[in-house]
């Protein structure tokens, strides 16, 4: 058995060494396996971990934006609210304790499980719809359905190919009553890492396995695409099987993104940076849009 694991070691290592270099956004990987089930229910235990805003933010910064966001997309207890990439409803269920209606798109089963748990922990679960879907296909369901706001937020846009980010834009706008706003939250272009590098690290248990590992991880940033993407060859060390997972985003320039908006059917929109006048431990890498239908 051991012989056998060092044989697959071996070929594990010849894997890494061929791989394609450099790395290429959305050709060697796009994004992170979000509907896998093992995968979800690890992503799970790192959103709800406090003691890192990794995966979600802790509950005093989440409840810092929600006030920002209650007061800058003119909230009130009986608005419509549509959270798209929604994860485990942290911030649905702020909202809805607040008496807004909230319904929440996310593509994680242990994600949608969870915040349809928590929801009815707080008693707020008739305040509360939640879809388990991919966004691309479940987002023209909500087209015509006037929600008074929408958010999209941690950078979730990025992950998605720019002509998908065109199209997603558009159908949050559809889904807006007139006068509606979205806030869309995406890292700050100039605070991009544009750098390439390399990285590793080893654990026992963690958002890639829940046995022992090594993690060689790189990134790399491609100037044409104004793309990133971050490429992560975890190996098992038990078997030695190979596991390849890459995550590959789009940076936004300001008016770029702005033109967006607009080209999406928003009547207006602003650039905001830094979530002006919250704390948040990471907030000077981040730039919010507010726009208007």
């Amino acid at each position: 058995m051991k012989q056998k694991t060092q044989s697959r070691l071996q070929t594990t290592l010849w894997e890494i060494y061929d791989r394609p270099q450099p790395p290429v956004p959305w050709r060697d990987g796009d994004n992170l396996p979000w509907d896998d089930p093992d995968f979800s229910e690890r992503m799970l235990r790192e959103h709800l971990d406090q003691s890192h805003g990794a995966a979600s933010r802790r509950s005093r910064e989440i409840l810092q934006q929600s006030d920002w966001l209650w007061d800058h997309l003119n909230l009130r207890p009986g608005a419509r609210l549509l959270d798209i990439t929604c994860g485990p409803g942290l911030y649905a269920t702020e909202f809805a304790s607040r008496g807004v209606q909230v319904t929440g798109i996310d593509f994680s089963p242990a994600s949608i499980r969870h915040a349809r748990k928590l929801a009815e922990k707080q008693g707020v679960e008739d305040r509360c719809s939640f879809i388990r879907a991919d966004v691309r296909g479940a987002l023209p369901e909500q087209a015509g359905q006037g929600y008074d706001a929408a958010i999209f937020i941690y950078g979730q846009l990025s992950v998605f190919r720019r002509e998908e980010v065109a199209s997603l834009l558009e159908m949050a706008c559809s889904s807006l009553r007139a006068g509606g706003r979205l806030a869309v939250e995406l890292l700050d272009y100039d605070r991009i890492d544009k750098k390439d590098s390399n990285f590793w690290f080893t654990d026992d248990t963690g958002l890639w396995s829940e046995s022992a590992f090594f993690c060689l991880g790189e990134r790399h940033w491609d100037p044409e695409q104004r793309a990133s993407i971050d490429r992560f060859h975890i190996i098992d060390l038990a078997t030695g099987n190979l596991q390849v997972v890459a995550v590959s985003e789009n940076g936004y320039e300001t008016q770029e993104m702005l033109g967006q908006l607009n080209d999406a059917g928003f009547s207006q929109a602003w650039a905001i940076p830094a979530w002006r006048g919250i704390e948040l431990y990471d907030g000077e890498e981040w730039m919010v849009y507010l726009a208007e239908r």
